[in-house]
């Protein structure tokens, strides 16, 4: 009796395989008919890795507030930043900036540990800091590349086409920033063109300029007009990203940027950028503390502008090649760090941004995608906020790749699910899918199954799974080339999201403004 309702399930189910052909086409059509959608960011059911004990820390930390104290940080050509901490009892002498134990981490106390940033679609505003994460494009590369045309100069198409990819895709939450340098446009009229691209063709949070205080003061004007001022007075709607000078040195037009931003109530992303053995020690324990009194140090001159302003404590650490003076991604020392960075963060009260799929590689291959994974899970395990650089980096920053971040967005959403951490309530247990089939039995055709099989897995729409026959009979086309095929389609299938023809009217009547008071420069 028992083997004949086993028989007979196994009649009603079909083998296995023939399940999944017989499935495959309807799959297809819901799934081409679904919308494209994703939550606003990340909230984390996964615990952050301790990598460091706590003593270990107060040990960082000790050494950050002596590098400060004995050696100093400067603010060259910033009298403004000089002024502001010579009142706040800093030792100051001529640029160069000396600090007592504790003093700057006091200063970086009235910032906040968590906050929004509104997009102009509130359903994609972002929380950065606490449990969250956002996952933000890369930024500041000059070249694009993709597999037809090759490595060449960014343009404002390709600008805008990023931003199209971004927003399209479910698992990046922010537009980014300078996701490619569009040079076809003069270098002193850029940033509006870009700040547009942001605001027109997507609506999630996004960055601002950063080359220039006035470029900065033209980001924020252009946001008075997206939000209304009033709105952007009390509400962080833009983020600027901030380096800073490895090793301890702020320019001014760095710490220009930085005080225009905090003094309109929006937030900064201070950036230490340190390559190992060239703007910092070669010993991780020394760049990290480096890092950390640098970062500090910027997040307590927001502070001093505007008490409260949104600030985000930065990290870009990395290690280079000591025979070649190459920069090098996905090594094990700078993983170690950034899990480091993320403990030490959370101690100061601060959220935390670190980079995220870096690679050398000059084009979207093997070593790319190891390096990025390694660079990546690291950010993920130490409890990153805000994740820069999360799709399309090549070359070590210096390509931005439209297969490689098609390649990068299927990564994201592997990461989202990994994140959820796991389920352990009753449907994860299915216990009435083993009373349905018993022992010896496939789990295909249950009930069970078939209410769940749509989203049990995360299924990355680039990777090939078929057998080799069909893989074979359908080009034997690699991850390079589904990936071209798949950007493509995207961008073929793209549609503008809605914008207030009044307001989209007035940013255009801005822009032209501005560029009509200026002459073109292009250095």
């Amino acid at each position: 009796m028992a083997a004949s309702a086993a028989r007979s399930r196994r009649e009603t189910r079909g083998t296995p395989s023939k399940a999944r052909a017989d499935r495959r086409p309807a799959r297809r059509a819901r799934r081409a008919r679904a919308p494209v959608t994703g939550p606003a960011y990340i909230t984390r059911r996964i615990p952050t890795y301790e990598l460091v004990s706590a003593e270990g820390l107060a040990l960082i930390e000790t050494h950050a507030e002596r590098i400060l104290k004995e050696i100093g940080i400067e603010f060259r050509g910033d009298e403004e930043a000089l002024r502001l901490f010579r009142e706040a009892g800093a030792e100051v002498k001529g640029p160069r900036v000396r600090f007592e134990p504790g003093q700057v981490r006091a200063l970086c106390g009235t910032a906040p540990r968590s906050f929004t940033q509104v997009a102009r679609n509130p359903e994609r505003s972002v929380v950065i800091g606490g449990g969250n994460t956002v996952f933000s494009p890369a930024y500041g590369a000059p070249f694009v590349r993709d597999l037809e045309g090759g490595r060449r100069y960014g343009t404002l198409e390709d600008f805008a086409n990023f931003v199209k990819l971004a927003y399209l895709s479910p698992w990046l939450h922010h537009s980014g920033g300078t996701i490619c340098e569009p040079v076809d446009i003069p270098v002193n009229k850029r940033h509006l063109d870009m700040v547009y691209a942001h605001m027109r063709w997507s609506d999630r949070a996004f960055m601002g300029s950063v080359t220039a205080p006035e470029r900065a003061a033209d980001s924020i004007e252009m946001c008075r007009i997206l939000f209304g001022a009033g709105f952007v007075e009390e509400n962080c709607v833009i983020l600027g990203n901030v380096n800073v000078n490895s090793p301890l040195v702020y320019d001014d037009v760095m710490s220009g940027v930085l005080r225009s931003y905090a003094a309109a109530n929006q937030a900064t992303v201070v950036v230490p950028f340190i390559l190992g053995g060239a703007m910092g020690p070669v010993t991780p324990a020394g760049t990290i503390a480096q890092a950390h009194a640098e970062a500090l140090v910027g997040v307590a001159l927001t502070q001093l502008v505007r008490p409260g302003a949104p600030a985000i404590y930065g990290n870009f650490l990395s290690s280079m090649s000591l025979r070649s003076g190459a920069p090098t991604f996905g090594t094990p020392e700078p993983a170690l760090a950034y899990i480091a960075v993320g403990q030490l963060a959370r101690r100061a009260g601060l959220p935390v941004r670190v980079g995220g799929a870096l690679t050398a590689s000059k084009v979207a291959d093997g070593q790319a995608m190891q390096e990025s994974a390694d660079s990546m899970m690291p950010a993920i395990l130490g409890g990153a906020n805000f994740i820069l650089h999360s799709a399309g980096w090549l070359e070590g920053g210096l390509s931005m790749g439209y297969e490689k971040f098609v390649l990068d967005c299927d990564r994201l959403g592997m990461l989202h699910v990994f994140m959820k951490g796991l389920a352990l309530d009753d449907n994860a247990f299915a216990m009435d899918a083993f009373h349905e089939t018993g022992p010896a039995e496939h789990f295909l055709g249950t009930a069970h199954t078939m209410a769940n099989y749509e989203t049990a897995y995360y299924e990355p729409p680039l990777a090939d799974c078929k057998s080799f026959e069909q893989w074979r009979d359908e080009g034997e086309k690699d991850s390079l080339q589904r990936a071209s095929q798949r950007w493509r389609e995207l961008l073929a299938g793209y549609e503008a999201p809605a914008i207030d023809a009044g307001v989209d009217e007035a940013l255009r009547a801005f822009i032209a403004e501005r560029k009509g008071a200026m002459p073109d420069m292009w250095h």
